[in-house]
């Protein structure tokens, strides 16, 4: 499948037309520098010249060029990027949501309250926790609360000597610049030759660093698409040194309506709002990460808290402990919104369904390629599974980026590549439980057939893409000179 793309124009503005009519003036006239200082007046404003059928069509050309969930398949592993139900868009524009003020009082805010309330409810419920704030406004916001609570915690306690928090080197890089935003230090976890926790190494670093451990910050599954089956041990040993076990939830996709990181014996844990309940993700657009604590943790938590009483739902803000605000207002409302939609559409019955369809989208990927490109830990994955292009590389000199670029000539978004950064060319593929059959075949295919090009014409995938708007990039060139921005080109 190939891409038909028409040249863009940009340079379209022609002397005398215009798109809009002002009515005429029926206030008295004032001079503009009646009304801004003169320091900020200009005496031209070259705007384009430009009729409404063209602004209309050069904008929708624009927007034809983007890449979404909702134009095609986009397995960027790691970041579950999967479709976002418009019913959960209509919900998010009724009137009585999208128009409440943040400060109009309780009483008149108990139908908001009653869907933040319920929301606390139901994440505490789905994650094994006892309750949760819902203030973060996305994943790395929520890492970086959960470790604020887990450092009032250890304060409170007259413990305040625990400076070092351990992380897998498997894990997200917010993880590492969470911690060391708290004021901590962060001391990286070997991994195995399983790509898990190297227990031995863990069990090291606690008989050297006991009384100052204060936390472990892990992702399960793991960043390889694989589950931490020591997960319970784990737990278990960082409570036995003092220190608490923080969930990073953004791989919650495979998790949710099947198992509970509350259960498993984590402390803290953050939901990832525009993963895992499919509110948008990414693009400067709205995200979420609530975060859902155990209750020796809820002392510290942000006010205001929505409470239920007698007198119906209001914000508590009567908590002596807690570390105060982190968001302005109470979360990314809207978003919490179309999350919440999203899961009484599924209902409890119907949850485990997401999980069970990603796991198995993405299994059915990793045997499909298995036999094209090397996969880095060729066993059972969670929701994605990673490959490795070291091979193509050593042998005929392409790289991971190369087949990225060239996946993109038939119609798809590129992977996650070189990440996580402990495979070497690496490819991250997470389908989610959203793409058919026929998707995940035809995405397949391409892969296939990039890799029977690599071995008898790499030159091929060397020098793609062919058929999107911008080409093969020299890449130093761009790294050392980008252009940031257009400019008018006069001839």
């Amino acid at each position: 499948m190939k891409l038909t793309i028409e040249p863009l124009l940009f340079e379209l503005s022609k002397p005398g037309r215009s798109g809009v009519e002002l009515p005429a003036c029926d206030v008295p006239v004032l001079s503009i520098s009646d009304l801004l200082p003169s320091e900020g007046l200009r005496s031209t404003l070259p705007l384009p010249e430009l009729s409404e059928p063209e602004v209309i069509r050069h904008y929708t050309h624009l927007s034809q060029l983007n890449y979404s969930t909702d134009s095609g398949f986009y397995p960027l592993g790691s970041c579950t990027m999967k479709y976002n139900p418009k019913l959960n868009e209509e919900v998010a524009r009724l009137p009585g949501f999208a128009r409440v003020h943040p400060d109009l009082p309780d009483t008149a805010a108990q139908g908001t309250l009653e869907v933040l309330y319920s929301m606390q409810e139901i994440l505490a419920e789905i994650g094994g926790m006892d309750t949760v704030s819902l203030q973060p406004a996305a994943g790395a916001h929520g890492e970086l609360l959960g470790l604020m609570l887990i450092k009032a915690y250890h304060d409170d306690h007259g413990q305040g000597q625990r400076c070092l928090v351990l992380v897998p080197e498997a894990a997200h890089g917010t993880n590492p610049a969470s911690a060391a935003r708290c004021g901590y230090t962060t001391v990286t976890i070997k991994s195995d030759g399983r790509g898990r926790v190297d227990m031995a190494h863990l069990r090291t670093l606690l008989t050297e660093n006991q009384e100052n451990v204060a936390g472990l910050m892990l992702t399960n599954p793991n960043t390889l698409g694989l589950f931490e089956d020591d997960i319970a041990e784990i737990c278990a040993m960082i409570h036995t040194a003092g220190g608490l076990v923080y969930c990073d939830g953004a791989n919650m996709n495979a998790l949710v309506g099947r198992a509970r990181p509350g259960d498993m014996g984590f402390d803290v844990m953050h939901f990832n709002l525009h993963k895992t309940f499919s509110s948008p993700h990414g693009g400067g657009g709205p995200g979420s990460g609530p975060v859902g604590i155990k209750s020796i943790l809820e002392p510290y938590l942000p006010v205001p808290q929505v409470v239920k009483t007698d007198g119906g739902y209001r914000r508590d803000y009567d908590r002596p402990k807690s570390i105060g605000r982190i968001h302005g207002y109470y979360g990314s409302f809207l978003c919490i919104l179309r999350a919440y939609a999203y899961i009484l559409y599924y209902g409890r019955e119907r949850l485990a369904n997401i999980a069970e369809n990603a796991v198995l989208n993405a299994n059915y990927i990793r045997v499909q390629l298995q036999n094209s490109f090397d996969v880095a830990y060729n066993e059972l994955c969670m929701h994605e599974c990673v490959f490795t292009a070291k091979r193509q590389q050593r042998e005929r000199g392409v790289r991971a980026l190369d087949i990225a670029k060239r996946l993109m000539d038939f119609g798809f978004h590129p992977p996650t590549i070189y990440f996580p950064l402990l495979v070497p060319e690496a490819l991250m593929i997470e389908p989610t439980e959203t793409e058919s059959m026929e998707t995940l075949d035809s995405f397949i295919s391409a892969m296939r057939q990039i890799a029977s090009e690599i071995e008898t014409d790499p030159a091929i995938v060397l020098s793609a893409p062919h058929e999107t708007v911008v080409h093969k990039l020299d890449e130093a060139t761009a790294a050392r000179k980008p252009v940031l921005r257009w400019r008018e080109q006069h001839k």
